[in-house]
């Protein structure tokens, strides 16, 4: 084999050359770019549009409707929402803590699940697997999980309220499976061969190459922690344990309680035309949705490669 320097930077230019060469024009990669430019601003439009009102005042969007250049420019529905920070700093500390504890919890069982019933020398595999399926056909409802949670666990009021009826997901279990049966059982013996225990080639092998599944596992899980709410509504009485999106579900209502009432509210010498319903309602959606949007750019390789394998035997 010829490494001298002329050879080497021959073979270089070779492969500039051809790493330059451009695809020849076709129709469908045309239309196949003007379907993503299509879909992709189907996405970002919207948003767009929802920052745009939710800085519009009140009175220009009832006048002019919803316009991407607000007429009246103000933050009033920012202000309205930030009158109490203490109480949403709260709020968004608790979401935070559901958020990563309930990811972390959920991340390492559905591991655990996925793992064990991937492994082809497990005797169980199989009913394993059939009970992981068939929960994900048939749930309990809402009625057994309320008195397993308040009346058994005694869990209401507290944080693991939050966390429990989200931890585990039969479908990502099945996807974490799918992910792992790729992986070549020889390595689970070799280690084994090493000495390795099974916890051990567990933290130290298995978790360690499972990384684009878990990250994208764990994206989707922090999805849900941080947009749930129902559970909150149904087991949680104390102020101080409420997550972000309760707590703007309550401002909405509020809001919405004051306009439709207004002529009794008007008596007291309050406007609640001025209220800022409409911009407010887009500021909560910004406030609510907007961390995970910062979070999600930091995902999108793993995201990407986690859904490519796991699509193939999940």
């Amino acid at each position: 084999m010829n490494t001298s320097p002329q050879a080497v930077a021959a073979k270089s230019v070779t492969v500039r050359e051809t790493g330059a060469r451009k695809e020849p024009f076709s129709i469908v990669i045309l239309l196949s770019h003007l379907l993503f430019i299509a879909i992709t601003l189907a996405m970002i439009v919207p948003f767009i549009l929802v920052i745009s009102i939710s800085f519009t005042e009140e009175t220009a969007i009832v006048e002019h409707g919803y316009q991407f250049i607000p007429s009246d420019f103000t933050a009033k529905a920012y202000r309205y929402i930030f009158e109490a920070p203490l109480v949403l700093f709260r709020a968004y500390g608790i979401t935070i803590l559901t958020t990563v504890i309930g990811t972390a919890l959920s991340l390492l069982i559905t591991a655990m699940l996925g793992y064990v019933t991937s492994r082809r020398d497990f005797r169980y595999r199989t009913p394993a697997s059939f009970f992981i399926y068939f929960t994900m056909l048939f749930g309990g409802g809402l009625v057994p999980s309320y008195i397993l949670i308040k009346q058994y666990l005694h869990l209401d009021n507290t944080i693991w309220a939050l966390i429990l009826p989200s931890l585990v997901s039969p479908f990502y279990i099945m996807v974490m499976k799918g992910f792992l049966s790729k992986m070549p059982f020889e390595i689970i013996e070799s280690a084994k061969i090493d000495g390795a225990r099974e916890l051990r080639i567990f933290f130290t092998i298995v978790i360690p190459l499972s990384t684009p599944a878990l990250a994208t596992l764990g994206l989707f899980l922090s999805f849900g922690f941080w947009n749930s709410w129902f559970s909150a509504l149904l087991y949680i009485d104390n102020e101080k344990l409420i997550p972000i999106q309760l707590l703007l579900v309550r401002m909405m209502q509020k809001l919405e309680f004051l306009t439709s009432n207004s002529d009794f509210i008007n008596q007291f010498g309050v406007d609640t035309s001025k209220f800022p319903t409409l911009s407010a309602r887009m500021a909560m959606a910004i406030l609510a949705g907007g961390p995970m949007v910062c979070i999600f750019p930091f995902f999108q390789k793993y995201f990407v490669k986690g859904l490519t394998v796991g699509s193939l035997k999940g």
